[in-house]
Formats: structure tokens, sequence, C-alpha cells
């Protein structure tokens, strides 16, 4: 149980005190048998007095009732006593003696979320830098030259679309131009925009979102394989090849 603090205990003896007081020589002219009331004594007071009188004469239950009677009926402001006092008419409220610890939970519970910065941004920034790294490397034991200029006049055999336009090149070798340029990306687009949206389990395990993996997976390798086609095995005239009989008909 919660301690009470020791000047709220004061303040309620001082309280006890002082209606013990007001209580005494209220019953004194009581006893008598016309004696006239002190105006200073609440009548609330009185009335308790006259209650515990008859109540001790014998008619404790139809004085009771009285006294319940006299309460209730006892305006707000004429000094009647509230319906939720406590013993001795004392109103002081719960919570000017109960600790503030005792009523709030403060304990914070857990959530599968953290703050954008620094833990995503510092993540971002430190594989951007990896990405930086291995590029620059690499861009020192590889070399990339470039082509000769372009000549109007002759066109080379076979004319490939750079690698990641290869699989769009390849698909249009094997469908009309609206479903192979314009129906196929637009479906792969959408079921993509799509996913999340279907697969709502937010688990970030590869076992708990076998559908937005799969579905992402098919996807690259769909992709991949046109590529890979397009590279290796398309020599010239766009007419297909084996690269360990013909060659390699590509260039970066």
């Amino acid at each position: 149980m919660t301690e009470i603090p020791e000047h709220l205990l004061k303040r309620a003896q001082a309280a006890r005190e002082k209606a013990a007081a007001s209580e005494a020589p209220a019953e004194a002219p009581a006893a008598g048998s016309d004696a006239p009331a002190d105006p200073r004594i609440p009548a609330h007071l009185l009335e308790r007095s006259k209650a515990r009188k008859a109540q001790a004469e014998g008619g404790g239950a139809v004085a009771v009732q009285e006294k319940v009677a006299s309460v209730v009926a006892a305006p707000a402001g004429g000094g009647g006593v509230p319906l939720s006092a406590g013993p001795g008419g004392h109103t002081q409220r719960l919570l000017t003696v109960v600790k503030s610890g005792s009523i709030q939970d403060v304990k914070a519970s857990p959530v599968d979320k953290v703050h954008t910065w620094p833990h995503l941004l510092a993540a971002e920034f430190v594989a951007a830098l990896a990405c930086l790294a291995f590029t620059f490397f690499f861009s020192i034991f590889v070399n990339a030259p470039l082509l000769q200029q372009a000549n109007i006049n002759k066109t080379p055999n076979p004319s490939k679309a750079p690698w990641y336009f290869l699989g769009l090149q390849e698909l249009l070798t094997m469908f009309h131009p609206m479903v192979a340029g314009v129906t196929i990306p637009g479906v792969g687009l959408i079921v993509l925009i799509f996913a999340p949206y279907i697969d709502k389990n937010p688990s970030n395990k590869p076992e708990d979102r076998k559908f937005a993996i799969s579905l992402m997976t098919v996807h690259l390798m769909f992709w991949a394989v046109l590529v890979i086609i397009g590279s290796f095995f398309r020599g010239p005239g766009f007419n297909f090849t084996l690269p360990w009989r013909d060659g390699i008909f590509f260039e970066l």
C-alpha cells in the first residue's frame, strides 16, 4: 500500500480534533427540553447528534433513516455532507495521497521499428561508400575502352542495345512490339506495385514472405535470362547462335 504523506496525516488529525470539539457543545443543549441551538454549529452536526441520541434511547432504526434523509436533503451550500464523504465528513481526493508511479504505466513496450537517422541513413551511407570503392578499384584493373567514332555509312552487325535494354530487345524478336514493349513490362510493373498490398506480412524473414520473395525472384530471373540470351546467344542479324561455336558478339 502506498504510504500517506506526513503532512496529510497531520491535516486529517487536526480536522478530526476540530470536528470532535464542535460536536461536544452541540450535544449539551440537545439534552435539554427546548434549549436554543448555537448558530455557529452546522446543521448536519446537529442532525447527527440527534440521531445518536435517538439511537441510544432505543429508536435506532428510525433515527438512522431520519438522519440519512436529512443529510441527503441538505443543500450543498448549506453545509450538507456530500454523498462521497468519508468518515468524519472528510473529502480528501485520492489523487493527493496516491503516488503517480502506482497509477501510471511507464514501462515502454518493445516495437519493431528504428529511427531513420542514424540507423537507416548510416547503413545506406556505408553501402554507398562500399559500392564507390568497388567501382574505383574495378576500373583500375579492368579496361573499358571507348569504341571508334560512329560511321553513318556502316551499321554494326549485330546492332545491340545496351545490356540493360537487351531483355526488351529480345522480347521484340518474339512478340509484337505492342505486346513486347507495353503489355508485358506494364503487367510486370503493376504486379510489383501491388505486391506489398497483397502480401501484408510485416516479417522480414524469408520463410514468412514466400509470396513476395517468389514474385521478385521470378521477375529477376525472367529478365536475367532475356539479357543473357541477347548478350551471348545472338550473332549477326540478331540471329540465334552458340557462343562456344561461333564466338561472342557482345561488347560493353
